[in-house]
């Protein structure tokens, strides 16, 4: 069905299936958090996604050259095993519909690494909007800090840390890995990631979790979830978006799946002020700025 797609129909089916897979993600990563702590959740997250990956893919990892496994590690830290820890702490004491507010900022960040690091051209219209989107992110946490004492403004660095992992990991798929299958990229990714994830969950006392607590239960379930649609098939998917499309247009994915996370977010009870709303239109402006250049 999609092979039948023309590659523009292709990059944009891509955008929507993923925006809606990861948009979700931040809600069960708030369910998740109920009866896991951060480390516990990231780690498990990535676990869940390197069985499911080995149980379909594992074949795959034959087909990447010896030659590019420093960049399926180097991509695999910066765009996988970091951010999941990130968000997840992040996400300790800021709402997801913030949260994914705030990986807005992920298109601003492949620009400006894509600038420094991969000789990424640019014009002075996504100068421009890289200046409004930041100017957009700076009132979206002033007035969350403004309107919600809960809120500890502090962890939206961490959240914003994820946003720089995945400007460097799409740049970095777009220059040294669209020539390896996506599902080679996928499993040589879980499988550097994986023996790491696998002590700090030894090393959160994981152990000592009441199995038989329900909270606990659903958790495990709701990252089950995370590990195997949000991670192991997503990143799949993304890597063969990234293979077709350019690594601004690939990074948009971020400013389309907050309407989802807000969505999630607004069911499960959390507020977002109008002055919350007016900050992500303009870090969508800036962002749309950044991306007017070339889209395809």
């Amino acid at each position: 069905m999609i092979g039948q797609l023309s590659e523009n129909n292709k990059r944009w089916l891509y955008l929507a299936v993923l925006s809606i897979i990861w948009g979700s993600s931040f809600i069960l990563i708030k369910k998740g958090l109920v009866g896991l702590n951060p480390f516990q959740l990231a780690s498990l997250r990535m676990i869940f996604a390197a069985i499911a990956i080995g149980i379909y893919s594992f074949n795959s990892l034959k087909k990447i050259p010896k030659k590019s496994w420093k960049w399926i590690i180097i991509t695999a830290y910066f765009g996988t095993f970091f951010p999941v820890y990130l968000i997840s702490y992040g996400q300790t004491e800021i709402e997801s519909g913030l949260a994914s507010i705030i990986t807005t900022v992920t298109p601003i960040n492949t620009l400006i690494i894509g600038i420094i690091f991969f000789s990424l051209s640019f014009s002075t219209k996504q100068i421009f909007g890289l200046f409004i989107g930041l100017l957009g992110s700076i009132l979206l946490l002033y007035e969350a800090k403004e309107t919600n004492s809960d809120t500890n403004i502090f962890y939206s660095f961490f959240v914003f840390m994820t946003t720089v992992g995945y400007a460097a990991s799409v740049n970095l798929i777009k220059k040294y890995l669209t020539e390896i299958p996506p599902e080679a990229v996928t499993a040589g990714i879980f499988l550097s990631i994986s023996p790491p994830a696998l002590l700090v969950l030894i090393l959160s006392d994981f152990s000592s979790i009441n199995f038989y607590d329900i909270k606990v239960i659903n958790s495990i379930l709701f990252v089950f979830i995370l590990g195997v649609i949000s991670s192991a098939v997503a990143q799949t998917l993304f890597n063969k978006f990234v293979k077709i499309a350019s690594p601004l247009f690939a990074s948009a994915v971020t400013y389309t799946m907050p309407i989802v996370a807000i969505f999630w977010a607004l069911l499960d009870g959390e507020v977002l002020t109008i002055m919350q709303y007016f900050a992500a239109a303009i870090i969508l402006i800036g962002v749309y700025m950044v991306n007017k250049k070339k889209t395809s």
